[in-house]
């Protein structure tokens, strides 16, 4: 056996695939909901709640009203949890690639101008009785979450 004095290589360690845990804001305000135009993969192009991931040692509540904020620069007030998400991508031959865990969390407007930033690309108000008939592509699901919305906040 012959020594090259290299050490052996060292083994990657594997990342374990583990569902990912994401907040979003639901702020609901005068018969509408804010949404954003999302920058970023997945749903790049597509419309729904500001939103993205908590923090460790951050609860969604407070990840929900940060990512509000960094995304739109409306400031909001955390009230509720209003439902969760299950979101599953896969890949070419249907395997779960990446899969989420999403907190809607119900917030009530305090102060600020719509406004893109962040991993938007867009921002707007949106009647939730029309939000689907405004011809933008909607993320899975955002129609249903404004509505419970607004039946929560009435």
């Amino acid at each position: 056996m012959t020594n090259t004095g290299a050490p052996p290589p060292l083994a990657m360690p594997v990342a374990p695939q583990i569902p990912i845990l994401g907040a979003i804001a639901v702020v609901y305000h005068q018969g509408r909901v804010l949404l954003i135009q999302r920058k970023n993969p997945p749903n790049a192009g597509a419309w729904g709640f500001p939103g993205g991931h908590v923090e460790l040692g951050e609860t969604a509540l407070a990840a929900a009203r940060r990512e509000l904020a960094e995304e739109t620069g409306i400031h909001a007030r955390p009230l509720e949890y209003l439902t969760n998400i299950d979101v599953m991508l896969h890949d070419a031959q249907g395997q779960v690639e990446k899969q989420y865990l999403l907190t809607a969390v119900l917030c009530a407007y305090e102060s600020g101008t719509a406004q893109a930033a962040d991993d938007a690309l867009d921002a707007r108000w949106l009647a939730v009785d029309s939000i689907e008939q405004q011809g933008l592509a909607l993320i899975e699901q955002v129609a249903a979450v404004a509505r419970l919305a607004r039946a929560r906040s009435l």
